[in-house]
């Protein structure tokens, strides 16, 4: 009898234990495309949206925490598509950097930006599932993560010579390799596979495209999505031709052709843009204004900061053999994001951000700007960077857009991004499952 009252008690006091928060009077950018809507308000309840309307018919709910926002600007939280997490300390990549606290360390950075989620691309370490796995059973302060784990390879191939990429990824030479090592990651139930496809412009060993056939085949069969990091035109119109799913870069060799563009719309394969990548390969070879910029300052360590500012480093970043030839790959991948994009090629946002020099937070800013200076729209970045990357990751049924019974992954701005997307950088606030992100 007593359980029973207790139990009782418990049900009729649940509703009071939510809690509730009441945004109201600001516009809303809802992440679909749709209109901005002024006057806005919205009710979040133990994280998630269960209203959201016009200020003047939605009132608060009783005992209900209110945010007035007005003149303020609500924006869904930046997905990034292709991050990587927790390898690398100031100017230094190495899996044995590789820690919880690392890792969280830059969930919490990419937070503060107002990077509500990314995927981390295929250079993991184990404690990336025990992150993922507390992020998902509650509510995370600190961004959400999405991994492939280990991506592939060919044997010795590129990253696996990049500084601390080695015994990264799988590096694989049999179909039989494959099938096992997919397996073995779908077991794991990652969230995607990633796969490298490059020569480092000659300089290294490229995995057969055979292969990576087959790697794609085999995260089909698992329900997995394949992502491929693709440098030129002929390797990604194959593989698109053999079912990717995205190509986490852009083609910088020369420009994508109608039939290539063609092929991505019938095969639905996602360009994950990655802009800013390309113009981190030379724009540390001057002094840039970006190191004098706070956001910038504040996302650096001082001594890396101060390192960045010598002449000396410079020189030696101009120094790079192919440096001349960077300028030219982001102008052709700008090039050709604007003609996916009027074609109607679906566009997931993500940077490359995480490995060293490609600034985890500030960098997804930059890439928005380098994406509107390409000539995509800020409402079509903003879709890029929410709705269509929700879509892409098979999480918009929770993620991706602010409307009622998702989670409340907001940004909140002082200025108006629709009017220059630059003004993303402008944040207040940050939310992420309804919890205000430390600052």
């Amino acid at each position: 009898m007593i359980c029973r009252l207790l139990l009782t008690v418990l049900l009729a006091l649940a509703p009071a234990l939510a809690e509730t928060k009441f945004l109201t009077n600001f516009t809303l950018i809802d992440g679909t495309g749709r209109d901005a809507v002024a006057n806005s308000a919205m009710i979040v309840t133990d994280g998630r949206i269960v209203a959201v309307g016009p200020a003047s018919t939605l009132k608060a709910p009783q005992g209900a925490q209110t945010l007035d926002l007005s003149g303020k600007f609500v924006m869904p939280g930046i997905i990034n598509s292709h991050g990587h997490l927790g390898n690398v300390v100031d100017f230094v990549q190495d899996p044995k950097n590789f820690t919880r606290e690392n890792a969280e360390k830059q969930l919490k950075q990419y937070a503060r930006y107002g990077v509500t989620t990314m995927v981390s691309m295929g250079s993991d370490q184990p404690p990336v599932f025990d992150i993922r796995k507390e992020q998902r059973a509650g509510r995370p302060h600190e961004a959400r993560v999405f991994t492939a784990y280990k991506g592939f390879t060919g044997i010795a191939g590129y990253p696996t010579t990049a500084a601390g990429m080695k015994g990264v990824p799988f590096e694989v030479s049999t179909n039989a390799q494959i099938d096992q090592d997919v397996k073995q990651l779908a077991d794991m139930k990652v969230d995607l596979i990633k796969v490298w496809v490059d020569d480092h412009l000659g300089k290294d060993k490229k995995i057969p495209l055979d292969l990576v056939k087959h790697i794609i085949a085999d995260a089909h069969q698992y329900h997995l999505k394949a992502a491929a990091h693709i440098f030129y035109l002929e390797d990604a119109r194959t593989l698109v031709n053999s079912g990717l799913d995205a190509m986490a870069h852009s083609v910088r060799d020369k420009p994508v052709d109608d039939a290539f563009i063609a092929a991505m719309k019938k095969s639905g394969t996602y360009q994950i843009p990655t802009l800013s990548r390309e113009a981190s390969m030379f724009v540390y070879g001057s002094y840039s204004k970006m190191l004098d910029d706070p956001l910038y300052v504040k996302a650096v360590s001082p001594a890396m900061l101060k390192t960045l500012k010598t002449a000396e480093y410079q020189k030696k970043s101009a120094s790079d053999p192919d440096f001349k030839e960077y300028p030219q790959f982001l102008k052709t991948a700008q090039s050709n994001l604007k003609k996916l994009h009027d074609a109607g090629v679906k566009i997931a946002f993500g940077t490359d951000t995480g490995v060293p020099l490609r600034i985890p937070g500030y960098f997804e800013h930059w890439e928005m700007q380098l994406m509107s200076e390409s000539g995509i729209p800020a409402r079509d970045i903003i879709v890029a960077a929410s709705k269509n990357a929700s879509e892409f990751l098979g999480v918009s049924k929770d993620l991706g857009t602010l409307e009622k019974g998702k989670w409340a992954d907001l940004i909140v701005l002082a200025k108006n991004p629709l009017d220059d997307i630059r003004n993303s950088r402008t944040i207040e606030s940050v939310m992420i499952a309804g919890n205000v992100v430390e600052r």
